[in-house]
């Protein structure tokens, strides 16, 4: 540590005898490689900034009059609105050749809360139920999904917690589940595991609540009461282990100790979320329809989703394709010890190429069928225009630098991951069928946008869109045999391909 740089270390006869190896036998592709590098002489021999760097820098900079107009704009103006591209946002307009013929409503507004997969989810569901109802505003319960989601990763968090007490706690594995460990966001498969366990209800039912639209509040308290809990158990685990236990009385009293827990985080969650219907629980549900005739309808939550939501496309019937360029294509993708119902369905991708998650998309779109699709919203999209182009930011014309980074290079780095799911529910294509931009359903409310929707050039989907939801029946055959082959290659769970939307 400290800032004095290291003293020379002599090499070891051994890296001397190859050292001189290597001269004997190829210094002219040794020079040759040097010359291509292009190396120079640091200004700084220490590695520090110099004041000579920087003042050989301003020097150069304060005589270039495109840097000093950037210096005078973006000292007081949001450098994001000043360098929006005039051009990308009247080239791309919010109109579509083909769209989904059933328009739905309202726009919905997940506020401040992370759960855009939910929105997603309930949005692509509340098409069926408007169509066979005939209803003209409508709204699935999202915080209803949200309460067992989160009572549910708690315990998955808990159960993970008793899995691996045998490692440290500043193991990498435990410090990650440790961090973001009851997420607002989720997955597909998450969503799958809910609305196969718990069914689906009305807002009306089981309406917002102030912190279902405000979650940091809560999630702040359940993750302090959670890293605790954790920590008991892992304990109980040690010492149970320590006084000659078997395996299975071990996990038989911890699990008897965790449920003592759980009732502590349901008991705070039915305070500020309210006490959610039961999925067997039978309740009455009464509409206007889009003629204003008054309807009624009564079941369980399970019997509901199963009438109304669940067809002609059921949610367990539907794959997520993803485009990681990482990894091989048409090959079967998991994230270990990513989930929210412990034992239920896990998290699976099928990574394809992006033509084909176009494709798939157009498909989809042409067959009346909106799509859930996740993607990474904050990179090159303007929230008020709701517009997500490549193009859409003058980054590299006004400060003469080059952002090259692939898609491939993006998620090994840190700089993208998927981030947010919405719903695709138009596309245009031009005079050969090739996308020129989509359609997006947002879950911000109606001010954004058009209206609450955005429009995605199709370079945008190449660089930003990662997966797209498809029911079996119309997603390519060779894919749906991948998914149903098992055999998935497990990513950690650091990965950011477990980054929950």
């Amino acid at each position: 540590m400290g800032s004095s740089p290291s003293k020379p270390v002599k090499p070891s006869p051994v890296l001397q005898q190859q050292h001189a190896e290597n001269e004997k036998h190829a210094p002219a592709e040794i020079a040759t490689a040097f010359s291509a590098l292009s190396v120079s002489t640091p200004t700084s021999v220490d590695g520090s900034v110099s004041l000579q760097n920087v003042s050989s820098w301003e020097s150069d900079i304060s005589h270039d009059p495109k840097a000093r107009l950037a210096r005078t704009v973006l000292s007081h103006s949001d450098i994001r609105d000043a360098l929006v591209s005039r051009k990308a946002t009247v080239a791309t307009t919010h109109i579509f050749n083909n769209e989904i013929d059933f328009k739905t409503g309202p726009i919905t507004n997940q506020k401040s809360s992370g759960r855009c997969w939910l929105f997603a989810t309930t949005n692509v569901l509340r098409y069926e139920v408007m169509k066979k109802l005939k209803l003209k505003d409508f709204q699935l319960s999202q915080s209803y999904l949200f309460f067992w989601d989160k009572l549910n990763k708690s315990n998955y968090y808990l159960e993970l917690m008793i899995e691996n007490a045998d490692l440290s706690v500043d193991d990498r594995v435990i410090s990650h589940l440790s961090g973001d460990l009851i997420s607002d966001g989720g997955q597909w498969d998450m969503a799958v595991n809910l609305l196969e366990t718990y069914g689906v209800v009305p807002q009306s039912v089981y309406p917002e609540s102030f912190h279902s639209s405000l979650s940091s509040p809560l999630n702040a308290l359940l993750k302090t009461k959670l890293r605790e809990d954790a920590l008991i158990l892992r304990k109980l685990v040690v010492d149970m282990k320590a006084a000659g236990a078997s395996a299975q009385a071990t996990v038989s009293a911890t699990r008897a100790e965790k449920e003592k827990l759980m009732k502590e985080i349901y008991t705070i969650m039915t305070a500020a979320l309210g006490v959610p219907p039961l999925p067997d629980a039978t309740f009455t549900w009464e509409y206007y329809d889009e003629n204003d005739q008054a309807g009624t309808w009564s079941g369980t939550p399970l019997e509901y989703y199963k009438t109304f939501a669940a067809k002609p496309y059921s949610a367990k019937d539907s794959f997520s394709l993803i485009n990681d360029p990482r990894n091989s294509y048409s090959q079967l993708i998991t994230i270990e010890k990513l989930g929210n119902i412990w034992g239920g369905r896990p998290v699976l991708y099928v990574n394809t190429e992006i033509e084909i998650m176009k494709a798939t998309v157009i498909k989809m779109v042409k067959a009346g069928v909106p799509v859930f699709f996740g993607c990474d919203v904050g990179k090159s999209s303007e929230r008020n225009l709701g517009l997500m182009d490549t193009t859409l930011f003058q980054y590299e014309d006004t400060f003469d630098i080059t952002l090259g980074l692939t898609k491939a290079q993006r998620l090994e780095i840190g700089e993208s991951a998927m981030t947010h799911a919405m719903v695709i529910s138009g596309v245009h294509l031009d005079a050969n069928g090739k996308p020129v931009r989509y359609k997006v359903e947002n879950s911000w409310g109606e001010v954004p946008g058009n209206k609450g929707y955005f429009v995605m050039t199709d370079e945008w989907f190449n660089e930003f869109v990662y997966q797209v939801v498809v029911p079996k029946s119309l997603a390519p055959k060779d894919l749906v045999t991948v998914f149903e082959g098992g055999n998935a290659k497990v990513l950690p769970p650091w990965d950011p391909m477990g980054t929950l939307a």
